[in-house]
């Protein structure tokens, strides 16, 4: 595991690139598709250094984006997702080249259908509760983000407002529980403190767009 804290800004990104180029490229070296995982606390700037890596992608091929937040069912669904995602998604993806996940519909709390992802372009996946055990070992790149408490606790209630300051000590108390359990940490490839970085510079609006080989089905 490597570790970018008292690092400069630049240099941590630097350390990012250079681990994805080498996890792409080993990936396809061996004929699967690349699979990046990005976890953290909330606020840490899991999505903002998410959509700056597609915006700059560093690697070979054209990566596609799945944010967790599309996945969980509710406030209480972190574990849920965490084990859809690893089951639905990125065990059969790394046997067959196929996959799937369901999303979720935050307003009419119910899902909203399902999202095929086939082929062998790289794949991103943000949020809370990726960095499961079973979840890591589906994974060529893993990477823990950390940040100071009251920035990202400023950060994320800043980006969602009035309704995420509601169920703030809920969903801390879930993660907690996930972290306590899993040790996502010690699954990290990399660990980067990202208190100090702008990472608003790469977002890309469209970055959830559905890309090449990627399908929605209702």
């Amino acid at each position: 595991m490597r570790r970018c804290r008292d690092v400069d800004a630049l240099d941590a990104l630097d350390a990012l690139d250079a681990a994805v180029t080498a996890a792409v490229d080993a990936a396809r070296a061996l004929g699967r598709t690349p699979v990046i995982l990005i976890d953290g606390p909330s606020g840490a700037g899991k999505s903002s250094l998410a959509d700056r890596m597609l915006a700059e992608w560093p690697a070979a091929g054209r990566p596609r984006l799945v944010r967790m937040d599309d996945l969980y069912p509710g406030w209480d669904g972190l574990d849920a997702g965490s084990a859809a995602l690893g089951r639905g998604l990125l065990e059969p993806l790394r046997t067959s080249g196929t996959g799937s996940w369901e999303r979720w519909d935050w307003a009419a709390e119910r899902p909203a259908g399902r999202v095929m992802v086939t082929g062998r372009e790289p794949l991103v996946v943000e949020g809370c509760g990726t960095l499961s055990r079973a979840n890591a070992g589906n994974a060529d790149l893993t990477v823990w983000l950390e940040a100071d408490d009251i920035l990202r606790k400023g950060r994320a209630l800043a980006r969602d407002g009035e309704t995420f300051a509601l169920q703030w000590d809920r969903w801390q108390a879930e993660f907690e529980r996930f972290v306590a359990r899993e040790r996502p940490v010690e699954r990290a490839g990399l660990v980067l403190d990202v208190s100090a970085l702008d990472l608003t510079g790469g977002a890309t609006g469209g970055a959830t767009d559905a890309p090449t080989g990627t399908t929605v089905e209702s």
